[in-house]
């Protein structure tokens, strides 16, 4: 069993490039794999590896400048989510393109899963999903407004466009792990909205905390590693991913006639070229190549 931990904390560094090499280097020799980014931000990403590898690197974060109170979410992988390791540098731990937002100086108030049915029930609440639409497309939260965004750097001109609709009324924001909305409430607040709330550790937290029976999540959470969703219990999910989009799949979406295997689906057959089918037809031939003599593949992007 993999252990996966999902972490984030908003801090000054003065130097993340200086973080970087020992960061990397302490992950590889624990056999951790994933992401993590380093920006002057903060530190963002997803680990996994054995119990003493990620407490390790846990151990390691929480001593870097402003992250003794690092908080991180915990969950299971049958088999390993992460072909490697990848410690970047960034200009944003999540990108939202405006420099004036600042969650370090304020944010929304933050809303306990036990107490977020509560909230979102009430009809003074405009409920929002800050996610991208191909991961509100596999779930979210009953009554939930979705921006159909297709990165989150769009959140800003959408609530431009719309924030009409959201006079008088208190805001509820939520995310998969709680960071977008670090920086989407803070960037709310700028805006001049005075009651926002956002769900603290994100849906992932949700899910774990609060009771199937008790739940108003519909669907599964979309997750950037191999497993691609999980549900309640924060138990893997029945997604498979399209490699050649980059979008979520439910198993039955695999007897389509659009699909193949690491070249096309329903979403994307359309939006490629014959060319670029050939290319991925090759990746996929490269991929059984290294699977046969047991050697991992790592020509696949990884979230």
């Amino acid at each position: 069993m993999h252990i996966v931990a999902a972490l984030y904390r908003f801090t000054r560094f003065a130097d993340p490039a200086a973080l970087r090499g020992p960061l990397q280097a302490l992950c590889n020799e624990q056999g951790v794999t994933g992401t993590l980014l380093l920006a002057p931000e903060g530190i963002n990403g997803t680990i996994a590896g054995s119990r003493e590898g990620i407490d390790t690197v846990l151990g390691h974060i929480r001593a870097l400048p402003g992250c003794a109170d690092l908080d991180w979410k915990e969950s299971t992988a049958s088999t390993p989510p992460f072909h490697r390791m990848k410690v970047r540098l960034k200009r944003e731990i999540v990108t939202m393109g405006q420099p004036a937002v600042d969650p370090a100086s304020g944010t929304g108030r933050y809303v306990a899963p036990q107490d977020w049915n509560a909230l979102i029930s009430d009809p003074d609440v405009a409920v929002i999903d800050t996610r991208n639409g191909y991961e509100v497309g596999i779930g979210t939260f009953w009554g939930a407004v979705d921006p159909q965004t297709d990165s989150f750097g769009e959140f800003p001109a959408w609530w431009a466009e719309n924030r009409d609709r959201f006079e008088g009324k208190r805001i509820a924001m939520f995310c998969t792990g709680g960071i977008r909305c670090e920086k989407s409430t803070n960037f709310l607040i700028q805006q001049g909205v005075e009651d926002v709330y956002h769900l603290k550790g994100g849906i992932l937290k949700y899910l774990e905390e609060v009771p199937k029976e008790q739940s108003l999540w519909e669907g599964e959470c979309f997750v950037f590693d191999a497993r691609v969703s999980v549900g309640h219990g924060l138990e893997e999910g029945p997604h498979i991913l399209c490699h050649a989009c980059r979008l979520p799949l439910l198993p039955a979406d695999q007897d389509r006639p659009e699909y193949e295997d690491g070249v096309s689906c329903h979403n994307c057959i359309d939006q490629t070229t014959d060319t670029a089918k050939e290319g991925f037809r090759e990746r996929q031939r490269q991929m059984a190549l290294a699977r046969a003599r047991g050697l991992p593949y790592l020509g696949v992007r990884q979230e």
